[in-house]
């Protein structure tokens, strides 16, 4: 079942609401002492999480299919960073970071169970009593299983997507007068809450296709925020850059090229994003400023690319800090008690 990303919460009574998790999507599967975890690529996610897996065994039902999501709570929040970092080749790895850190199973659907094996076919409408019952009967001692909250409520979901971040990423609305929509996204929407930074252009790179007469143009502007000690950090990148306008951006860019750049963590340093263009970027000096969109920032980086809202002559790049990110959040521990 896949969402459609949409602009906007839909309003009516045929929508159930859901905080939009902030993980990897998990269909879990217990059929004996066999389980098996699927990520919604189809990959096997059962041998990177044998604490979720002992977890499952343990439950007092033994068939049952659940859809949900994988999590990691650090602090009174869940990190993608350390979600991330459980998906390692090495056993050792994963046994190391199954203790470490270990993951939560958030349900928020149950598509099986030993004695109704095509909840599927049944609406959402019938399927969520089940679920909440097979939540109390079963979740009750064992925490790395949880139910994620649903409501009916337009106001109750307005607030989530207002206090999202720090695991939550914004709200999912459901149609409660579908089955299940396998395969398509007819019967989900997903709703983000977009917001914005002032940033420098503490670098940037060319893109792979030359213009005009074989010149080379910009592709992309490397983003840069200062931390307390003055240091400029990369924290993100943005390619929203309109075709007609590139050889102006670059003949603007160019001056402007200068070591270092980036004074705190620059492209191409240790870090899961790097790639072989990491190190293949011009550093500029600290003097223009843009506004930029984001939806989600976690370790000390935007997580997707990032689109300009306009350009900010009047922002001095000093003040262009990390403080502008920090914002009130909801605690999603407490959305699951």
């Amino acid at each position: 079942m896949e969402a459609r990303s949409v602009e906007a919460i839909p309003r009516g009574e045929e929508w159930q609401y859901e905080p939009k998790w902030d993980g990897f999507r998990c269909l879990l599967s217990r059929d004996g002492a066999h389980v098996t975890m699927q990520s919604k690529a189809g990959e096997d996610l059962a041998r990177y999480f044998p604490e979720v897996v002992a977890a499952a065994r343990e439950l007092k039902a033994t068939r049952f299919t659940l859809d949900g999501e994988l999590v990691v709570p650090q602090a009174k929040s869940f990190s993608f960073d350390a979600l991330l970092q459980r998906i390692h080749p090495a056993a050792s790895r994963v046994k190391k970071l199954s203790a470490e850190t270990p993951a939560l199973f958030l349900a928020f659907d149950l598509l099986a169970t030993a004695k109704e094996k095509e909840l599927i076919a049944q609406t959402l409408h019938d399927r969520r009593p089940v679920l909440e019952a097979f939540a109390k009967a079963n979740f009750a001692g064992h925490p790395t299983f949880r139910l994620s909250p649903a409501t009916t409520r337009y106001a109750t979901a307005q607030d989530w997507l207002s206090h999202s971040g720090g695991g939550s990423d914004g709200v999912i609305a459901k149609r409660i007068d579908l089955p299940y929509q396998a395969g398509n996204r007819d019967g989900m929407q997903k709703i983000k809450r977009y917001r914005s930074a002032d940033c420098v252009i503490g670098g940037f790179r060319y893109a792979t296709n030359k213009g005009a007469n074989g010149r080379k143009l910009v592709g992309s502007l490397l983003l840069g925020l200062y931390d307390d000690d003055g240091l400029l950090h990369h924290v993100g990148f943005t390619s929203a850059l309109k075709r007609d306008e590139k050889p102006a951006l670059t003949d603007k860019l160019e001056p402007l090229i200068s070591p270092p750049g980036f004074t705190g963590n620059a492209p191409g340093g240790p870090s899961r994003w790097s790639t072989e263009r990491s190190a293949e970027w011009c550093p500029l000096k600290p003097k223009l400023v843009i506004e930029v969109c984001y939806d989600h920032f976690s370790g000390e980086r935007f997580r997707h690319g990032t689109s300009i809202l306009r350009w900010r002559p009047d922002k001095a790049p000093k003040q262009c800090t990390f403080d502008q990110l920090k914002q009130k959040v909801a605690d999603p521990l407490k959305l699951l008690a």
